[in-house]
């Protein structure tokens, strides 16, 4: 078994795991990250460290491994990563809202993207998935 790095993480990248992982296997792409499982020992450490839930053990990816794939193939041609970096502009905050310049208190239903789909509710405050 190794660890792999899903859609959550798609213009997400909060990076958290990065700093945990003790062997280095994370490999940074402009919008996302990628384990390298060749690389991963499946400690699990990095699992928890993702707000979004992004990375999960190949034995849960999709039915066709569509997400082990995209991490070996991503991993070999991407910059390894070992520090916690800058995310995205287009990254969720922990709360769940994009990223913005916009100074709001609640967010407005202007600010999600049409291509959003609702996720879920983290702390009480709605999360949503750009799917693009």
């Amino acid at each position: 078994m190794t660890y792999i790095v899903t859609d959550a993480c798609v213009k997400c990248k909060f990076m958290d795991c990065v700093e945990v992982c003790p062997v280095d296997c994370f490999y940074e792409g402009e919008n996302f990250l990628a384990i390298n499982p060749d690389e991963c020992i499946d400690c699990g450490v990095c699992e928890p460290e993702c707000p979004v839930d992004a990375i999960k053990p190949d034995t849960e990816d999709d039915p066709d491994g569509k997400w082990l794939r995209v991490n070996s193939e991503y991993s070999k041609v991407w910059p390894n990563i070992t520090v916690k970096g800058e995310p995205p502009p287009t990254r969720p905050s922990s709360s769940g809202k994009r990223a913005s310049s916009r100074n709001t208190s609640a967010p407005s239903r202007a600010a999600v993207p049409d291509s959003a789909v609702h996720i879920g509710l983290i702390g009480g405050l709605p999360v949503f998935r750009d799917l693009c």
